[in-house]
């Protein structure tokens, strides 16, 4: 059996307005809340709307067969409050389903364990917080910024009550291994380990629309045949990737929208493959072996370490 899990991140920063010396002591306005707002509207009509609204349609054609994952972080959830409230209220009504999972993570998207525990720690709890006011959800599944992960990490987040940690399945980690099973941190006993498929994840986040990528187009039958490969050699095919894939970094004109309408049901008709959320996966499957994370993995840029900060 290979079960699908869909994980997509949800942020928005708050954009800095230009601040010059001569305004200290003056006045506190660090950002540029007209191009907050702008953003924000367009990010919700070219993704959140549409992708939230095929993604409810989804759930219910195929009575929660298909399940989905979200990190969204309390920047992006204040500037929903804020300048896009029918947004919130689409994300509400998917996590009402029952049938999609709320990830935890740093408050701010910040690089915060990287230079303080306690501050890390702090806006872990106001994210925890959050989300629980927001959605009426406790998260049980935790994912660091960029997907930043060590094996201190894990430790240190199994030591919060964390029941799973998402991380980058990064090659030099992996040696040779597949990303297709749940792992455990060498430093960390309890806390599962759950493998971003990099390649499968890209082919849709970064390479959907490259006309000089050797695959294209990706079709729907094409992409199917990839996954069901996996049964025999594998578990768990975790494909994460940032939510502005669909209608935003994928222009709706490429044929994303299309692409994701039609996958879900192509998946389904293998009698060996199922849709779980990240909390699903991390409670149905064992750990089959450990991985040893001595320096920082990411998901950012070819190095997928802390290069790119």
């Amino acid at each position: 059996m290979v079960s699908i899990c869909f994980y997509f991140h949800v942020h928005q920063p708050h954009r800095l307005g230009k601040y010059s010396v001569l305004d200290f002591g003056e006045h506190t306005n660090y950002f540029d809340e007209q191009k907050n707002k702008q953003i924000m509207e367009k990010v919700t009509r070219k993704c959140y709307l549409p992708t939230n609204q095929l993604l409810l349609e989804l759930i219910k054609k195929h009575n929660g067969k298909f399940k989905i994952s979200f990190s969204i972080t309390g920047t992006v959830l204040e500037q929903m409050e804020k300048y896009s409230p029918e947004a919130l209220r689409s994300f509400k009504e998917l996590v009402k389903t029952g049938h999609v999972d709320i990830v935890s993570e740093t408050y701010h998207h910040s690089l915060a364990y990287i230079f303080s525990k306690e501050e890390f720690k702090e806006q872990v709890q106001l994210h925890r917080k959050k989300i629980k006011e927001t959605f009426g959800v406790t998260p049980s599944v935790f994912r660091n910024t960029e997907l930043i992960f060590n094996n201190e990490l894990a430790k240190y987040v199994q030591d919060l009550g964390y029941e799973a940690i998402l991380a980058e399945g990064a090659d030099h980690i992996l040696r040779g291994r597949t990303p297709n099973h749940i792992y455990k941190s060498v430093f960390a006993d309890k806390i599962k380990l759950l493998l971003k498929n990099y390649k499968l994840s890209d082919d849709i986040a970064f390479r959907f629309s490259n006309k000089g990528w050797n695959e294209h187009p990706l079709t729907v039958d094409k992409y199917t045949d990839w996954i069901n490969k996996v049964n025999g050699s594998g578990e768990l095919v975790n494909l994460f990737m940032d939510y502005e894939t669909f209608g935003e970094h994928q222009w709706e004109d490429t044929g994303i929208f299309e692409f994701m309408k039609r996958l879900p049901t192509e998946l389904l008709k293998h009698p060996d493959n199922e849709f779980l959320t990240v909390t699903e996966a991390a409670r149905k499957y064992p750990v089959r072996d450990e991985i040893d994370a001595h320096n920082y993995v990411s998901w950012a840029d070819l190095e997928r370490d802390l290069t790119a900060w």
